[in-house]
């Protein structure tokens, strides 16, 4: 039996990946994405132990499923901390909730779920009218109404939440007020976008917002809400009472209900608040007493769910690292994994009995991006752009793709486009009118000739990446051996902490880094990475051109202007070389045979995208 759609907070992600882009912290599953992390876990998916704790709680007929996102442990009920937001508290957490829309399998973007649907009123101004189920409601029976998404746009800090924070002294270095709901999204995002909040009256269940400027990605803003009844509770009124005080900018109220959003998260493994102070919105809610720390978490169908019952009764996310899940498949700890693609671990599924494996393509791509930064060779203080088309013209893509990756997908190409994918309908037009061809093939003879020419005698690359990674050590050995007879000396300088604070790519002690972005579905993702501004240009690139292209993008809904916009912009990044596409990556999944509807999702909502609706 086919399912109504309840999922959405993975995709509500992408509203607050607005401002983050379309980056994964911790595996080719994708978000998701917590700001500037890179898909970059282990693809060593050897034969490390499971857990202890096996599925004698059942992982056949008896109603139990168990899934596994890695290692890291479970953060808390409020996911959109700049301390919570995270891959793998995503998974869980979008269990407990629903939003109006969701990426299917294809990566196409759906309107309606269970909690309700929008429409576009108006285009100018950009107006977009919510409507919310009648029967939505949250753990305990508070209906789900406009009070709980005003809260929602309070939390992500407007104007005279900055305001005041300035007048009682709490300023940034350009003495502008700072946040004081400690949110992922910023507020240039939805909160200043839309300057007088949700429209309605309290107890409504519907609710309009007016943008003050185009916003080619309106649909992905507005997602699921936290319940503000909990927040109002805290601090002693009651949801009508703080929806009012929210009205009238009351900054004390407002800094009492910050207090407590802030700290709205587990603090100590192992403990949950009671489930009055976190109550699902979902398919599923907490099991009591089924947190384990660093072994698993369970949840259990919500009893106040309004929609189609999950088809499991106990849904266990374990936390077990890369290297282990695989033999965790095998002993059945686990019924579901993700893994990242590479050709070890498709044998080892393979040879397994009892086990299914999914494979095919994603939205998720590799590539080099070289560091302009003046302590890098490549930056134009050092050998410029002569030396980054020499490393372009020995770095081996086409047998990069040959060797590492076609053994997993047969179909998949060597990329040449940052904004498209090869399954787009415009890559071919987008490719053939920004890129010339130049380095579709290694030309070793004029990598040599572009080395003298940038007068760095002997250049050393440092590459970096986050390690260990077997295809990504391969990738690296490839360049290595194609580029040294250029006269370029590569290094590999993959560490565990490359993406870290304080790693190589913190500061700066790299040439080029390789890592992943994951396709959100965004239009203006790719405007975090390549402007000069942007929160993920971590290289110093920048580049008038591109950022004219992107306003314009930002300030229109036509299609046809972001395609115009999106060619300029490929060009030019090929023209000044800002790095190298390499190819989209195939994707693993794999589950106990037996267990029903499980597919895989070509965006960062992976595998578990559809959890809801497994079954035995």
């Amino acid at each position: 039996m086919k399912r109504r759609k309840t999922y959405s907070l993975v995709a509500a992600s992408a509203a607050v990946a607005l401002v983050l882009s379309a980056c994964t912290s911790g595996g080719d599953e994708e978000e998701t994405t917590t700001s500037g992390d890179d898909t970059t876990t282990s693809e060593d998916e050897g034969t490390g132990e499971g857990t202890d704790e096996g599925t004698d709680e059942g992982s056949g007929p008896g109603g139990t499923v168990a899934f596994t996102t890695g290692a890291d442990e479970y953060a808390g009920y409020n996911g959109v901390l700049d301390s919570t937001y995270s891959t793998g508290n995503s998974v869980i957490n979008d269990r407990l909730g629903v939003g109006f829309g969701y990426f299917n399998a294809t990566g196409e973007w759906q309107n309606g779920t269970d909690l309700g649907s929008y429409e576009m009123i108006s285009e100018e101004p950009l107006t977009v009218e919510y409507t919310i189920n009648e029967e939505a409601v949250y753990q305990g029976g508070t209906s789900i109404t406009c009070e709980d998404y005003y809260m929602d746009w309070v939390s992500q800090n407007p104007q005279w939440i900055l305001d005041a924070q300035a007048e009682a002294g709490n300023t940034n270095d350009a003495g502008e007020g700072t946040p004081l709901f400690e949110h992922v999204s910023g507020p240039a995002s939805y909160a200043l976008a839309v300057p007088a909040g949700p429209e309605c009256e309290p107890g409504d269940q519907s609710f309009t917002i007016e943008y003050n400027a185009p916003n080619p990605d309106w649909e992905l803003v507005v997602s699921g809400a936290l319940p503000s009844h909990v927040m109002a509770e805290k601090v002693g009124l009651s949801k009508e009472e703080l929806f009012q005080a929210f009205k009238d900018e009351d900054f004390e109220v407002a800094q009492q209900v910050a207090e407590e959003w802030n700290n709205w998260y587990s603090e100590t493994p192992g403990e949950l608040p009671p489930i009055e102070e976190t109550p699902s919105y979902g398919p599923f809610t907490y099991m009591e007493d089924g947190w384990q720390p660093g072994e698993y978490i369970t949840l259990v169908p919500n009893p106040d769910w309004w929609g189609e019952a999950p088809g499991v009764e106990e849904f266990i996310f374990r936390f077990i690292a890369p290297e282990g899940q695989n033999q965790a498949l095998q002993n059945e700890d686990v019924n579901v994994i993700e893994p990242q693609a590479n050709q070890d671990a498709l044998d080892a599924l393979e040879a397994m009995d009892n086990v299914t494996v999914l494979s095919g393509s994603t939205l998720i791509w590799e590539h080099i991006d070289y560091n302009w930064a003046e302590g890098s060779v490549f930056s134009d203080a050092n050998g410029g752009l002569e030396l980054r088309q020499a490393f372009a013209y020995c770095v081996p893509r086409q047998d990069i793709v040959d060797r590492l990756v076609k053994p997993l997908d047969e179909d998949t190409i060597v990329m040449n486009a940052r904004e498209y994918f090869p399954t787009d309908e415009d890559y071919d037009a987008v490719v053939e009118a920004a890129y010339d061809g130049s380095y579709d093939e290694v030309n070793i003879e004029r990598a040599q000739e572009l080395v003298a020419e940038s007068g760095v005698e002997n250049p050393t690359v440092r590459l970096g990446y986050s390690a260990p990674n077997q295809r990504r050590a391969d990738t690296v050995a490839l360049i290595q051996s194609s580029c040294a007879e250029a006269g370029i000396t590569v290094e590999d300088i993959g560490a565990s902490d490359f993406f870290a604070p304080g790693g190589g790519l913190d500061t700066g002690n790299y040439d080029a880094a390789l890592f992943a972005w994951s396709g959100s579905g965004q239009v203006v993702s790719g405007r975090n990475i390549y402007h000069t501004d942007g929160q993920q240009n971590w290289h110093g690139w920048s580049n008038e051109t591109v950022d004219a292209e992107w306003d314009k993008i930002l300030g229109s809904l036509d299609p046809e202007v972001w395609l115009e916009s999106k060619t300029i912009i490929e060009e030019e990044l090929w023209n000044d070389l800002f790095g190298l596409p390499l190819y989209a990556h195939p994707g693993i999944a794999a589950h106990t045979t037996g267990l029903q509807n499980v597919e895989r999702n070509v965006t960062q909502s992976g595998v578990v995208w559809n959890a809801e609706e497994w079954t035995w």
